[in-house]
């Protein structure tokens, strides 16, 4: 298969056409429910909707990361999937859009923002950070940086088709440079304030990495799964090969034993220090329903993963690869109720998922994979111009 071949045909595979029209079914269904949800507890609606935009518009972020950090480590495996994480990324200029039902419902979300809190001393010392015009300003900021490095890294990316380009490879590399140093900051910040501050009595300096990490993990693991449909149609299957899949595969491995670091050194942290504002987080995730939830997690976030993604062969196969990404990332919705369900169901209620949490999903993500498969869908699945692609093409042909 050579690049003029790649080059002449656009052809959309029909797993992508499948995967839009569904989206937009569920998403008609989930929007139905949710406003049904919405007459029926509006308190509730907010919470739940809280929860699926963090996943999904968390997906669009981590793809952003994911292909910065390509842009300055370069390899096979990101020319791949390049096209797929730009099309995710470029999902995050309707996160504003998606954000205006939190912006409505600050007061029904978080305790910061009712009126009370003025009577709490611990809030009335937090309230020059946390108060609703400093946070919306601060969220408009976020999707500001996040909505312009997406513009700029795709727009190169696509000048890039019409042939090798040194200026715009060095453009790409520090932007990239840059915007990764941007996305720490907005991602820790964008998680203090939309996760952690519904519990504004608690605090976590490593709560920003358990969401940069599980961001990229949740964009990986939705790639895979991706490349594993489509990696068989044109013009994927002259590129995606056995060592291709090969590195995706050791990439994922490596970003689920950073998750599991990260969230075992913030547990070891509280736990050693056992200091009384912090351990009530714990106790409430390890009290009665939500430590079931805990051993999932353990057990299907990493020892599982961890034991199946050590195999070569089973790295170096995309259906079963795609397989297990496919694991992680229902997983990674798991780990985010986790992180937030015992504050959107309150203090004094045991574990329970309500049937909006499950319709909020839907609707939310039906909405973003519509999106998102458009945006796939109207640039070429690979990046014409990036040599290294030549290469690989002529590799194949030999």
């Amino acid at each position: 298969m050579s690049a003029t071949a790649v080059r002449a045909d656009h052809a959309v595979p029909p797993q992508l056409d499948r995967l839009q029209r569904g989206a937009a079914g569920a998403a008609a269904v989930g929007i139905l429910a949710l406003l049904l949800g919405l007459l029926l507890d509006p308190t509730q609606f907010f919470r739940s909707y809280l929860f699926a935009y963090l996943f999904w518009i968390g997906i669009g972020v981590g793809c952003l990361s994911i292909v910065m950090i390509h842009h300055l480590s370069g390899g096979a495996w990101g020319v791949v999937i390049r096209r797929i994480l730009e099309a995710g990324a470029r999902t995050l200029r309707y996160a504003a859009l998606f954000f205006l039902p939190l912006a409505f419902g600050l007061p029904r979300i978080y305790e910061w923002a009712r009126p009370e809190a003025a009577e709490d001393p611990v809030l009335r010392h937090k309230s020059l950070y946390l108060n609703p015009a400093f946070f919306l300003g601060r969220a408009a900021f976020y999707f500001l940086v996040w909505g312009a490095l997406s513009h700029y890294l795709n727009k190169w990316s696509l000048q890039m088709d019409r042939g090798p380009d040194l200026r715009l490879s060095k453009r790409l590399e520090g932007l990239s440079g840059g915007g990764l140093v941007l996305m720490g900051l907005t991602i820790t910040f964008s998680a203090v304030d939309w996760a952690m501050s519904l519990d504004p009595h608690w605090f976590s300096t490593i709560y920003g990495m358990l969401f940069m990490i599980g961001q990229a993990l949740s964009a990986l693991a939705m790639v895979i799964v991706l490349v594993a449909l489509i990696g068989n149609e044109p013009p994927l299957v002259g590129v995606v090969r056995p060592g291709t899949i090969h590195d995706l595969g050791k990439l994922l491995l490596a970003f689920v034993m950073v998750w599991a670091y990260i969230t075992f050194s913030q547990f070891l942290i509280v736990w050693s220090g056992n200091l009384p504002e912090e351990i009530p987080w714990y106790v409430r995730r390890l009290g009665p329903g939500w430590r079931w939830m805990a051993l999932v997690l353990v057990v299907f976030h990493f020892f599982l993963p961890f034991l199946l993604l050590l195999s070569r062969d089973l790295k170096r196969n995309a259906r079963a690869l795609g397989m297990v990404a496919a694991g992680v990332l229902l997983v990674r919705l798991v780990d985010l109720f986790w992180l937030v369900g015992p504050e959107i169901r309150g203090h004094g209620h045991g574990f329970a998922v309500h049937w909006m949490d499950l319709a909020a999903t839907v609707a939310v993500g039906g909405a973003w994979l519509w999106t998102f498969a458009g945006h796939l869908k109207d640039r070429p699945l690979l990046p014409l111009g990036e040599p290294e692609l030549r290469e690989m093409l002529e590799a194949a042909e030999a």
